[in-house]
């Protein structure tokens, strides 16, 4: 009886490189259209009173709720919204103040350091620069890209994780870092929208684009979205 021969083992599949989806400029264009149509004019979320008490709370921010945050700096902007009154508050009871924000203990330190940094290096003012404002304790690129924006009215983008996931989820600006995503965001944003674009993302996120359970049913840009796990109620 003849043998069969053994079956040549094909060849190892190769690994398709595939690119994340990524809408054109005229959808982009379209979604930040209908965003303003429904929110001409958003707004922080953060409750502050100038620069400086804008700076402190989006510090604070970090890993915490707006929510939470307004009420911890309630009372303790009434007593210190300048560098000064804060570092003359001190560390100890600046932690007294923000005890029920996470990581209090360490935001304090560095409320305290760059509050120390701002009166020595910006005779107190906030500066408008990023490098001088990333070179305060406690202040990353994000929050000087918020606070350029909204103390200073620069087209900035700050990317927090609502902006990073709705970025890849929609095809708008996919990236594998935030640093990416906002360099996607600068290039396809047009101009007009630039001041706004990220309260606008921020919210949509926040309110709409969930991260467990995107509300697709009622998203104004569900049908230029390239997600395609969209969650149409039946």
């Amino acid at each position: 009886m003849a043998r069969l021969s053994k079956p040549k083992s094909s060849p190892p599949a190769k690994k398709i490189s595939r690119k994340a989806r990524r809408l054109d400029r005229e959808a982009a264009a379209e979604i930040f259209r209908r965003l303003r149509e429904g929110d001409p004019e958003p707004q922080s979320e953060l409750e502050y009173v100038n620069s400086f008490t804008l700076l402190v709370a989006v510090v604070l921010s970090a890993q915490a709720t707006d929510a939470g945050v307004n009420k911890a700096t309630k009372e303790l902007f009434r007593i210190a919204d300048t560098p000064q009154k804060m570092l003359a508050l001190g560390e100890e009871k600046l932690r007294d103040q923000i005890k029920t924000i996470g990581l209090f203990r360490n935001k304090a330190k560095n409320v305290i350091g760059l509050c120390r940094g701002l009166i020595e290096n910006h005779g107190g003012e906030v500066p408008r620069d990023r490098e001088a404002l990333e070179a305060l304790p406690g202040v990353g690129r994000k929050t000087a890209n918020v606070v350029l924006n909204v103390a200073f009215g620069e087209p900035t983008m700050a990317v927090d994780t609502h902006i990073f996931r709705i970025s890849n989820r929609t095809g708008l600006a996919p990236g594998k870092t935030p640093l990416e995503v906002e360099k996607g965001l600068l290039e396809i944003v047009p101009d007009e929208f630039g001041q706004h674009a990220h309260h606008w993302l921020i919210l949509h996120g926040r309110y709409v684009c969930k991260a467990r359970r995107p509300e697709c049913e009622r998203c104004v840009i569900s049908d230029l979205c390239l997600y395609d796990a969209k969650t149409i109620a039946v």
